[in-house]
């Protein structure tokens, strides 16, 4: 197997994605990618050199002063002051991992020729990714419309020996990396660093890192919702095919069997039941899980036409010899889905909380907190705290960014998606819907000790076996914050 994978020949797919984050790939272009990046820029060398006509972003100021008329000297020096000057990020740090898929979506978004680019840019941007030079990017400051463009100007500084990098476990200056590596800064030429910034590579960075999450997080939210229905002596009747046939709701009938298939040859589900009825957060998990599976479905249709997309502007077409301003760098796909994917997420941490707060209540025989010696022990009383707390904040997160708008560029960029917020907003709730899972299956493993010596199904008593030589059962006592740390590792680590 190459440790190498070929960008350029085919459009970049989230599963790809998915394998070259797995196996730490490193990135080749193809020749196809090669050929269309020199073409272009061919073209657009001749047309510069050919007409005197306005082209914005070439030959023209930036924004609302799109009709200042740039001489052909100054050409070079505008993209560079271009990138210096949106590099206006503020706040924290973003993840690098964050910022490793930003180079590895701007490097896909170039190979497809139709952005201007010199082919010694792309190239250097491989070679960031591949060396693990991960550009310092800030967490605000797009708008999400002219592209996402304070991020990409700090994701392009380091290209022409400015901004900071983290390199070998060490942050230097873009100047310190040129003399490390022996590079001579890239010299931009007319239109490339309005190509690095114009694009929607910073929004849909969080969004392929989120639905690459969300579908590690569904399958394990199934999972332990599974155990948890088990640890609660629950009811298989709601998950009878029969009722969501005819509902006729995708995720809900997927769910449903997924549900059953993780119960199958338990011997608590098959045990006769004193209750009638399940509260709804174990009654409605098809529903509910289902609902959340949908609209990641929907998300990462999205997300995924947006990795097959050139997203900056003006576009280039040499076949047909046309330069075309427009806005595809507009986030509003991308903001629209981001939210929506926020509010899924946020569901799934929603009902799990619910279904720890059934299972420490007391009820169906579980003691209180699923303490063993209750009183001078509190238990699982606080975790449920802790979960509360980080839904409740995700809640706060799920106010939808993509409904705002503020006016930029003196009234010339009029409407923006604010899609950056979206995007780091959903990073947040992601996180929280790991943890808040990370607490249930803290406590679902823990109560299904009081069920013993009755097993639940050989696939979830492997899940148990695997997590107790993480997390040990608690009998006593002790600091439950290394516990829940503990938790949430094994989930990001570990297949449902």
């Amino acid at each position: 197997m190459s440790d190498f994978f070929v960008l350029g020949e085919h459009d970049l797919t989230l599963a790809e994605i998915r394998i070259i984050l797995a196996d730490n790939k490193k990135l080749k272009l193809a020749e196809k990618a090669v050929n269309a990046i020199i073409n272009c820029r061919k073209f657009l060398d001749e047309h510069i050199q050919s007409s005197e006509a306005p082209i914005y972003g070439i030959n023209t100021g930036f924004g609302s002063l799109y009709s200042r008329n740039i001489s052909k000297a100054d050409l070079e020096q505008l993209q560079s002051n271009l990138v210096m000057s949106h590099a206006c990020g503020t706040g924290p740090e973003i993840d690098k991992r964050i910022v490793k898929l930003m180079l590895l979506l701007k490097i896909q978004s170039l190979a497809y020729g139709h952005s201007g680019v010199q082919l010694e840019t792309v190239q250097r941007l491989v070679e960031f990714f591949n060396a693990d030079i991960v550009p310092v990017i800030y967490e605000s400051g797009s708008l999400g419309a002219s592209g996402d463009l304070a991020p990409l100007a700090h994701l392009s500084l380091p290209l022409i020996g400015k901004g900071e990098v983290h390199f070998k476990n060490e942050k230097i200056s873009g100047e310190a990396l040129m003399a490390k590596m022996q590079w001579e800064p890239i010299h931009l030429k007319a239109k490339e660093g309005l190509a690095l910034l114009n694009g929607t590579q910073f929004m849909n960075a969080f969004g392929v890192h989120a639905v690459l999450a969300s579908e590690d997080i569904l399958n394990w939210a199934n999972t332990i919702s599974a155990l948890s229905l088990d640890a609660f002596d629950g009811r298989p009747e709601p998950f009878d095919s029969k009722i969501h046939l005819i509902r006729n709701q995708d995720g809900q009938k997927i769910v449903a069997k997924k549900i059953l298939e993780l119960l199958n040859g338990s011997e608590i589900i098959n045990q006769s039941k004193v209750h009638v009825q399940d509260p709804y957060s174990f009654r409605c998990i098809p529903q509910v899980h289902g609902a959340s599976y949908d609209a990641i479905d929907y998300v990462r249709k999205i997300i995924g036409k947006e990795l097959a997309g050139v997203t900056d502007n003006p576009n280039i077409f040499p076949e047909e010899g046309e330069i075309i301003s427009g806005g595809n760098f507009h986030g509003q796909p991308l903001a629209l889905s981001l939210d929506f994917l926020a509010i899924a997420l946020a569901e799934l941490g929603s009902i799990s909380e619910r279904r720890t707060y059934q299972l420490i209540s007391g009820s169906r025989g579980l003691p209180d907190f699923l303490v063993m010696n209750p009183g001078l022990n509190s238990g699982l009383m606080i975790p449920q705290y802790s979960a509360a707390s980080l839904v409740s904040q995700s809640k706060q997160l799920c106010t939808p960014a993509s409904v705002d708008s503020i006016v930029s560029s003196n009234g010339q960029e009029d409407h923006v998606s604010m899609g950056a917020n979206a995007a780091t907003k959903l990073y947040k709730v992601v996180e929280n819907t790991y943890q808040v899972l990370a607490i249930e299956l803290i406590n679902a493993s823990q109560a299904i000790k009081f069920r013993r010596p009755l097993k639940t199904s050989s696939h979830l008593e492997e899940i148990i076996r695997n997590f107790r030589l993480e997390v040990s059962l608690i009998e006593d006592d002790r600091i439950l914050h290394h516990d829940i740390v503990k938790a949430v590792r094994f989930i990001k680590n570990n297949l449902a």
